[in-house]
């Protein structure tokens, strides 16, 4: 038996299609996801499901679409498994991603001029900042919550 993990198609997809997304091919980037979304079954893997949905959302042209793609992430993680999601990484604990998935929330509700919501995603993602990891991505997600504004609806800051 050996240590490496399996290479996971779906994931290596969804990698491709966001750096495409990076290099500015946005909208080549959404068909290709949209497509991936299309051929998951919503009855199986969460952990492929929140992170498409995670990804859709920065890719979307209007706030009420990224909404739904946000909120369709954050409700696929609850399905998500620390087994399942150290299959993809070894060191990954669900849990570390509750604060960016709630940042993005607040962030979306803050520029839909909703602040309620906004604060309470934002308190939410404060509330799990304790799982993230010492790394520069922990430090980012750290360092979005703490400049959090939920109030100035200027600011966009994707996680």
């Amino acid at each position: 038996m050996t240590d490496q993990m399996a290479p996971d198609p779906t994931m290596t997809r969804i990698v491709e299609a966001v750096q495409l997304g990076q290099t500015g091919n946005t909208a080549e980037a959404r068909d290709l996801l949209s497509a991936l979304w299309d051929e998951l079954d919503p009855t199986r893997d969460a952990l492929h499901r929140c992170t498409l949905a995670h990804h859709l959302a920065d890719l979307q042209d209007s706030l009420d679409a990224e909404l739904r793609w946000d909120e369709r992430a954050l409700a696929a993680v609850s399905e998500v498994t620390d087994e399942r999601a150290r299959r993809h990484l070894p060191s990954l604990d669900v849990r570390a991603l509750l604060p960016s998935l709630h940042l993005n929330l607040a962030d979306c509700h803050r520029r839909l001029g909703s602040p309620g919501p906004a604060r309470e995603h934002l308190d939410r993602a404060r509330e799990h900042l304790d799982q993230l990891p010492d790394d520069p991505y922990g430090e980012m997600i750290r360092a979005a919550v703490r400049d959090f504004d939920a109030d100035d609806p200027t600011e966009h800051r994707r996680r």
